[in-house]
């Protein structure tokens, strides 16, 4: 992947990691759209000098409309980087349906619409990637959230097949996967000690991304623990840890 003179767009760009990644894109030299659902944001990100629109990830037709938009006004747009998400804990035991309906809509679907929307285009540019965010949880999995660690877990199996089907194109896929980082994703994590300072992450995840080869699974070392505990004959162990 290239590390500058890209046009990417970010979904989910207005906190947390992805808003992170943004600015690190954008101090490089790349020219970022980014895409959230609070406009203040937004107009914060516009006001760096990115480029930002408001997107609903669970509204299908509204994403066809996008991709139709953004390709058409930024020709040069290679890189699509799926970052938007949402992560609740749900009561299995009471009525979590809604709750879950809502995260695969917005975690699974939503990267997966707008990929369809969008591959006509990139597959069409000489060079062109397409980045998903996993998260260690697809492998070890919190039993808070099972919905949003199912959604993982298949956005993980997602990429590895798409990459696998788009061998021998012009886009590579690429997939992020982060262990708990120190954001406001959910209530407490952001003050964490067990998390990974947010600045930290972002400093490994870009030195792994401007490696030449990219590895095709971008895990900084913290992942380690979730990513290879089954694999290391340790996976109960890691499963008690994580679920006390």
């Amino acid at each position: 992947m290239k590390k500058t003179g890209n046009t990417i767009l970010l979904t989910g760009g207005t906190s947390g990691i992805g808003r992170a990644l943004a600015e690190r894109f954008h101090a490089d030299g790349n020219t970022v759209i980014v895409t959230g659902r609070r406009q203040p944001l937004l107009d914060e990100m516009a006001a760096q000098g990115m480029i930002a629109h408001a997107l609903d990830m669970t509204d299908a037709a509204a994403l066809r409309d996008f991709a139709a938009r953004i390709t058409a006004d930024h020709p040069a747009l290679n890189i699509v980087l799926h970052n938007a998400g949402i992560m609740l804990a749900e009561d299995m035991t009471a009525d979590f349906l809604q709750t879950a309906e809502d995260t695969v809509t917005t975690n699974l679907l939503g990267p997966i619409r707008l990929t369809a929307a969008l591959l006509p285009h990139l597959l069409a540019q000489p060079d062109a990637t397409i980045l998903t965010v996993s998260s260690g949880l697809a492998f070890v999995p919190l039993s808070r959230t099972p919905t949003y660690c199912a959604t993982k877990a298949a956005i993980h199996s997602w990429s590895q097949s798409l990459r696998h089907q788009l061998r021998g194109t012009s886009v590579e896929v690429l997939e992020i996967a982060p262990p708990a980082v120190q954001t406001d994703l959910m209530p407490g994590h952001a003050t964490n000690p067990n998390a990974m300072p947010l600045a930290e992450f972002i400093d490994e995840t870009m030195g792994i991304l401007s490696q030449d080869p990219t590895p095709s699974l971008v895990g900084v070392k913290r992942l380690d623990f979730q990513r290879r505990a089954e694999a290391e004959g340790r996976y109960d162990a890691a499963f008690a840890a994580l679920n006390p």
